[in-house]
């Protein structure tokens, strides 16, 4: 199981925003993620500055950098880039995070 974690920046006063819609996440995404061999998907919140943390398990790396080519993918990143820091193409700004630690 090969895991990827990426910081990402809300913009001002979108907290609220940003969980309502993945408190109401489209199924065609959840199928899409259960499709792309992703195990565990989890997403936490620095509630002072803004930064999202995701973590994603998948079983096999392949699937994970298909995604953003993926028509649903695309749909949902237009519909977020009022709330999230975004490139030109509405992706969202990620930097990946190297592990420094784990203790199994």
């Amino acid at each position: 199981m090969k895991q990827f974690v990426f910081e990402m920046k809300l913009n001002a006063g979108k907290i609220a925003e940003y969980k309502s819609r993945h408190d109401k996440i489209w199924p065609e995404i959840v199928l899409l993620l259960n499709k792309s061999n992703i195990k565990d998907y989890t997403i936490y919140l620095n509630q002072d500055t803004g930064t999202i943390f995701s973590i994603i398990k998948i079983s096999e790396e392949l699937g994970i950098e298909m995604l953003g080519n993926h028509p649903i993918i695309q749909k949902w990143w237009i519909l977020m880039k009022d709330i999230i820091q975004c490139h030109p193409n509405h992706s969202p700004f990620s930097l990946p995070l190297k592990e420094v630690f784990y203790l199994p």
